[in-house]
């Protein structure tokens, strides 16, 4: 709960194809400061970076394409399939995501700035202490194998592999302060989107 009227900070997350960088568009039209866990993690990946170092020593030159980046589709292909090489990439990138996240946070604060922090492994990687309020956006599991098929063009098989590489999302529904159902149109979702708002506006105030 934020006590100091310094803007609400909501920790966004989801599983794979739940809809969650949708609703934080969504938010951020509503004038919500959007920082993206995502993006922040693929900034952290190129070429010179501490991390960069780091993974290539974890897991050879093979991840770099031609041009010397990392293949993050290569790196997914690795990681996915493999607990174990899964646990040493949050190793090394995790830590390095949530200190950037921090500074971002702790800069909107300063300006009493609301803000959606969207964050895939906001769980997985501890990071519930930097929110206010986690919200979860949730689909039934037909849903959602459907929608990472079509994303990814990935056969049933690979899209359950990867929602299966994930914290269970019924575990996720269980720990949040709000829960967005994405079942229905995109209208309907911005409609949902704005009431919640408001009323966790109202909450805080």
């Amino acid at each position: 709960m934020n006590q100091d009227n310094q803007g609400i900070v909501i920790g966004l997350t989801g599983g794979i194809g739940t809809g969650k960088s949708t609703v934080a568009g969504i938010l951020k039209d509503l004038g919500l400061k959007l920082i993206n866990a995502d993006q922040i993690g693929h900034q952290l990946l190129t070429p010179g970076t501490e991390v960069y170092y780091q993974l290539i020593e974890s897991f050879g030159r093979e991840i770099l394409s031609p041009e010397g980046e990392i293949d993050r589709k290569v790196l997914g292909g690795i990681v996915f399939s493999d607990a174990k090489k899964r646990q040493i990439l949050n190793n090394i990138t995790h830590p390095a995501i949530k200190t950037k996240i921090m500074g971002e946070i702790g800069e909107s604060r300063s300006r009493g700035e609301d803000v959606v922090v969207e964050i895939p492994l906001l769980f997985e990687a501890k990071l519930e202490s930097l929110v206010d309020e986690i919200w979860v956006v949730a689909v039934s599991s037909q849903t959602q194998i459907q929608r990472v098929m079509v994303r990814n063009s990935l056969s049933q098989i690979d899209a359950v592999k990867r929602i299966s590489a994930q914290m269970p999302l019924a575990q996720k529904i269980a720990l949040a302060d709000v829960v967005i159902n994405n079942e229905g149109t995109l209208e309907e979702l911005r409609e949902k989107v704005k009431q919640i708002w408001v009323k966790t506006k109202k909450r805080n105030n």
